[in-house]
């Protein structure tokens, strides 16, 4: 036979539920507060009782006191149980509800009292102060138990103190109030606590509603899985509330927006500033997966709105991808001016292998002396104009690009522009994007051209890209440099409309401008000006310039070169 198992003891403790926790909690409070409220009156009820008593008895002192005729009774006759101030202290007793009139003379002695045998004897009570002139309310125990008692002087005609007057009021009468009193106090309480109960109830179904039924210990660890899941991940995520404050931030978007806590209860517009990010947070931009840029980040970000008129945000950071879709598409033009080349090599080749074929060698010299002197021209006329090796090294490598694609690359005339960049990184990515822009608008037009002018007013540089394109619009001058404003189709890697957005914000992170307006003669010319570009005259190169110099002649020699901001 298998062993009787053990019975299960009754284990007592809080539950477990969210509901019924606070529930019990909210009626032990009300329970509490009423139990509370009660101990609080009834104490100041006894002592107030107790007052009314000892006024009520004194009052009937008074009185009693104040009648000429116990003063000349008093003085007049002998105490006995059937003289006349006992007549008319009974007289007094009996209508005002007392439990005695005593009155006495100046040694105490009674000529009065309930009891009649008593009369004649002196107080049980010391009247020292009633007889010394002074009015006396206490609760004091006697011959005839505890009472509320008031003494008083009593004084003849010329208002000398012949006796006192003491007047008693049974306590078990005043206790008796009292406990007559709680039970419609009890029923105060307890009306109080039944609604304080309903109201409980009601306030913790709501909280079970809004809770969803969870414990305090489900809810602590969904907290604590939350704060670790927010501030583990690698995308950004912004919780804003029904006014558009931010409620919310993780790490990852602290980094991606370039703030920090103190914005959190802020309004999204003063946290952020204007722009399109705060557009788009904001939900004033609608769709999915919006491309936008914060600082030199490239982010992409999706709202969701929430159920209490709040929203929750997230932001991916796409800047290296980004990169990596400018570098294939950078790389893919390479290899269709390199397929262009090579078919024209071939070309080439074939001419002038028909040329020693036939003898002719000083037509094939000549013919080998111009092709190699087009690439030889193009790289001088670029370095005589432009000194810094990264920018022409870019331009030669453009030109090439621009060649294979049917479009004339030329230096304005007006071009100088020394080797004295502080940060050459910035303009040669603005040079690139505005360049490329400029190539895919006259591609495929007869006559196309592109002019590059460059040159320097004192330490501010001035770039200008003219080409023979379309132009643009004048209502779409501004709006070109928006974030994920473009008119060319999207390429593999994802979205364009960031190239001209960066090229605004280098130009206006250097304190400069960039702007667009019709070239003359028709298409598009923009002109951004960097002040305080280049270094002042005398000064040594920067550190580390030797190798970006021999990068750049590398570049230049093999006629291309690519920038890490392509126009999108």
């Amino acid at each position: 036979m298998s062993p009787t198992p053990p019975a299960r003891r009754l284990r007592l403790g809080m539950p477990k539920r969210m509901f019924s926790q606070v529930l019990l909690m909210q009626v032990a409070i009300a329970a509490g507060v009423a139990v509370l409220a009660t101990g609080l009156f009834l104490a100041p009820l006894s002592e107030q009782l107790d007052d009314q008593a000892m006024r009520r008895a004194l009052a009937i002192a008074q009185t009693t006191a104040a009648q000429p005729q116990f003063a000349e009774d008093l003085t007049s006759t002998r105490p006995s149980a059937d003289g006349p101030v006992q007549a008319e202290a009974e007289r007094i007793r009996k209508a005002s509800g007392a439990e005695y009139v005593v009155v006495m003379n100046t040694d105490g002695v009674r000529w009065s009292h309930t009891d009649p045998k008593r009369i004649g004897g002196k107080v049980s009570t010391d009247p020292e102060k009633a007889l010394a002139g002074q009015e006396v309310m206490e609760i004091d125990s006697g011959t005839l138990g505890r009472s509320a008692r008031g003494k008083v002087p009593l004084r003849n005609a010329e208002g000398d103190i012949i006796g006192a007057v003491s007047v008693g009021i049974e306590y078990d009468s005043v206790r008796a109030r009292l406990i007559h009193a709680i039970p419609g106090l009890f029923a105060y309480a307890g009306g109080a606590l039944a609604v304080g109960a309903l109201a409980a109830y009601l306030i913790s179904r709501r909280v079970q509603r809004q809770t969803r039924d969870l414990a305090f210990s489900d809810i602590a660890a969904l907290l604590a899985e939350r704060e670790a899941m927010l501030h583990g991940i690698r995308e950004g995520v912004v919780a804003l509330d029904r006014g558009g404050r931010v409620r919310l931030l993780n790490d990852e978007a602290q980094r991606l927006l370039g703030i920090g806590d103190e914005v959190v209860g802020q309004p999204l517009d003063e946290a952020l500033g204007e722009g399109r990010t705060t557009d788009v947070l904001a939900g004033r931009v609608s769709g999915t997966d919006l491309l936008t840029v914060r600082g030199q980040r490239v982010l992409v970000a999706n709202r969701m709105p929430t159920d209490d008129g709040g929203a929750v945000a997230t932001l991916r950071d796409r800047t290296e991808l980004e990169q990596l879709g400018r570098e294939l598409d950078s790389t893919r033009g390479l290899i269709d001016a390199l397929r262009a080349q090579d078919h024209e090599h071939a070309n080439r080749m074939h001419t002038l292998l028909g040329l020693l074929e036939l003898e002719m060698y000083d037509d094939a010299v000549e013919f080998v002396g111009e092709v190699v002197g087009d690439h030889r021209v193009t790289a001088e006329q670029v370095t005589e104009k432009i000194h810094d090796p990264l920018l022409a090294a870019l331009l030669v490598g453009k030109a090439t690009v621009a060649a294979e694609r049917g479009v004339a690359l030329s230096i304005s005339d007006s071009t100088l522009f020394p080797d004295q960049l502080i940060d050459p990184r910035g303009l040669v990515t603005i040079v690139g994007n505005l360049v490329d822009n400029a190539l895919d608008a006259v591609a495929g037009k007869q006559h196309a051209r592109v002019e590059v002018e460059l040159r320097a007013e004192g330490r501010t540089a001035v770039l200008r890209v003219r080409d023979t394109g379309p132009g643009i619009p004048a209502e779409q001058r501004e709006l070109i440099f928006t974030d994920g404003w473009s008119t060319k189709k999207p390429p593999a890697h994802g979205k364009r409309g960031i190239g001209l957005s960066l090229v605004r914000r280098l130009a206006e992170r250097q304190g400069g401008s960039a702007r667009v307006a019709e070239a003359d003669g028709g298409g598009a010319e923009f002109t951004i000006v960097l002040p305080e570009t280049l270094a002042e005259p005398g000064l040594a190169p920067e550190p580390g310039r030797a190798g970006v110099r021999y990068e750049a002649r590398q570049a230049a020699v093999a006629g291309t070169t690519t920038t890490k901001e392509e126009s999108r």
